[in-house]
């Protein structure tokens, strides 16, 4: 018996132990050497990857993501822009033409495999368009590591989407996704979809990266320069080192998802600190078209400082916004960004959504091909919380994201909507994509903290950046710190708002006045059932809120942040109607409504609110 006992008690621990530790997540560690003809607009690379599978699964392939390869005519780049047409991406495109189809040859994207090693012997591999599938001698054990070497050649394409050479701001070189770059393996397997223009994913990884380039150009990046007094533009006192005509830039950076650079004979370089960090560099062409760069500093300072405070600290030493895109595109410790902007408040509002990206995509990185919603709505959701405090608007607005709600109403109207929880790369209309993923990514979190209140949203926000800081959360990681946070059941709200295209539309049905109280009746007009926050406004300008909870979150709003209310009892999400009866009359009341904050995303707030004449 004892003996037996024993056993099976040690067979639960290790059950036990086993689901403890379920969560795991491979690291990569990358030497490059990275040889530049400036004039030609190619390079040559050889690079050392020390990878460590701590997954519990024995791997006989490897997967690379090689994304310079889309960028010529018939890729599936170009197969896609040319099958959506004017419903694709305007910037792929030219008057519903892909602008993939014209490259000249000489100009077409190329990463040139020499050859790759796995612990100095050579490996079969084969290029499956912007995938590179690696066959291992020695398959990689759990919990256990191996190291490959690679030389390859690469042609800078022309700059059609993020890379390239030549922007249309006349930036030489951006090196955006431009080395061969080890995918993602996680639960759900090798994270290799084929890059057809959308986003990007990869594992946590140090970077040692030598660049040598002509000793004329300045070097932006995401990382830090280890020495600064040897090249061009970051120390007044530089004596360049050249070898010949070339300077070698060498530049360092721990536990981020990409290394990427732009290259520019006229950039120039300031830096300032912001208190607490990070430090940042502002890499540009100084002249009149980027002006108002000049005035940029003390807002981005308060705009880390309304960040680290509101959703988590900023984990790396600096961050460098770069001149070098085609809009703007995040990268870890540093964005591209277009440089010409008329107004400060135009070029925060690109700083200000691509830095935030650094929170919700790069610390938070979740997979973004798979969940654009998370990466794009997260960080539009603290765009407009940062920009409505670095740019007040003069209207009294009832809220930051009265703007969004508004959008993503017209484009309900346009019957054009498809659902958030579609892959990123294959929504159908390039509009749609966008709405899904940045519109109703962010109001996710606004319709979140309509149901479960503002004090609680904040404290889901600080908990899930605390729980999955440099990790890979899920949305599943999310929603478990949301109901672990508000006590309520939120699978039933995830669900609509995410996996399907129903919406929310509630209504005042019907206004009874007696002598001494007044009955409304409440409609559901639609299909997402929704908590309901019911105010009126007294004649003396009095609000009063009653809340009346759904009954499928089973714990119901103790707080808001939108003013104090009183609970009633719950609506069943299988009734369409509702009445209340409150203790005040015709007399004494002036306007009576659904959500006073306007919070709500109601397609149709026309008839919910009655002015009582």
């Amino acid at each position: 018996m004892k003996k037996s006992f024993a056993i099976l008690f040690a067979l639960i621990l290790s059950q036990f132990q086993a689901q403890q530790n379920a969560y795991y997540q491979q690291a990569a560690q990358y030497k490059m050497d990275i040889d530049v003809n400036a004039e030609k607009f190619t390079y040559e690379g050889n690079q050392t990857l020390n990878y460590s599978n701590n997954s519990p699964d024995e791997l006989n392939v490897v997967y690379f993501h090689l994304y310079w390869n889309a960028f010529k005519p018939n890729s599936m780049m170009d197969q896609r822009v040319a099958g959506q047409g004017k419903n694709g991406d305007s910037r792929l495109q030219k008057d519903g033409i892909s602008r993939l189809a014209s490259i000249p040859k000489d100009q077409e994207g190329a990463q040139n495999i020499h050859w790759i090693k796995q612990n100095g012997k050579d490996l079969k591999f084969e290029i499956q368009e912007t995938v590179m599938k690696v066959y291992l001698n020695e398959s990689l054990k759990p919990n256990s590591k191996t190291t490959f070497t690679m030389e390859w050649d690469a042609v800078i394409p022309q700059q059609i989407r993020r890379s390239g050479r030549n922007n249309r701001e006349g930036v030489d070189m951006t090196m955006s996704q431009w080395y061969p770059k080890i995918a993602e393996y996680d639960y759900d397997g090798w994270a290799t979809f084929d890059y057809v223009g959308r986003e990007f994913h990869a594992p946590f990884a140090d970077f040692d990266v030598t660049i040598k380039i002509n000793k004329d150009y300045v070097v932006g990046a995401g990382g830090t320069l280890m020495n600064p007094t040897e090249v061009k533009g970051y120390d007044t006192s530089a004596s360049i080192k050249a070898d010949k005509n070339k300077a070698t830039w060498k530049w360092n950076a721990k536990n981020m998802l990409d290394f990427a650079w732009a290259a520019d004979r006229d950039y120039s370089v300031e830096s300032f600190d912001v208190p607490q960090g990070p430090k940042v560099f502002f890499v540009y062409q100084k002249n009149d078209k980027t002006k108002v760069w000049s005035e940029a500093r003390p807002y981005v300072t308060k705009y880390f400082q309304i960040m680290n405070s509101r959703f988590g600290k900023y984990a790396y030493p600096s961050y460098a916004f770069i001149q070098g895109g085609d809009g703007g595109m995040e990268y870890g410790m540093c964005t591209m960004i277009l440089g010409e902007s008329k107004e400060i408040e135009d070029l925060m509002g690109l700083m200000v959504h691509e830095g935030s990206h650094s929170w919700y995509q790069q610390m938070l990185a979740t997979n973004e091909p798979l969940r654009p919603w998370i990466d794009e709505g997260f960080t539009s959701y603290a765009e407009s919380i940062v920009m409505h405090q670095l740019f007040p608007p003069t209207d009294e607005r009832p809220n930051p994201f009265v703007d969004k709600i508004n959008a993503y109403r017209g484009i309900v109207q346009k019957g054009i909507e498809e659902p958030a929880v579609w892959l990123g790369d294959h929504h159908d209309n390039g509009t749609a994509y966008s709405f899904a993923s940045y519109v109703k990514g962010e109001l996710y979190l606004v319709q979140l903290g309509y149901i479960v209140g503002e004090q609680n949203l904040e404290k889901i926000m600080t908990e899930y950046f605390k729980e999955w800081s440099l990790k890979h959360p899920t949305d599943r990681d999310f929603l478990h710190i949301a109901q672990k946070v508000s006590g309520m059941d939120l699978k039933w709200f995830h669900h609509y708002w995410i996996n399907t295209t129903k919406t929310i539309d509630y209504g005042i049905k019907d206004v009874k006045y007696d002598t001494k109280s007044t009955t409304i009746t409440l409609l559901n007009n639609s299909q997402v059932p929704m908590p309901i926050d019911f105010s009126v406004m007294t004649t003396d300008k009095k609000i009063i809120t009653y809340q009346i909870p759904m009954n499928m979150t089973h714990t119901w709003k103790q707080k808001d942040g939108y003013g104090d209310f009183t609970t009633e009892k719950y609506w069943p999400w299988t009734q369409k109607e509702y009445t209340l009866t409150i203790p005040y009359t015709k007399s004494q009341l002036s306007l009576l409504g659904i959500d006073f904050s306007q919070r709500m995303a109601d397609v149709n707030p026309e008839n919910n609110f009655v002015e009582v004449k």
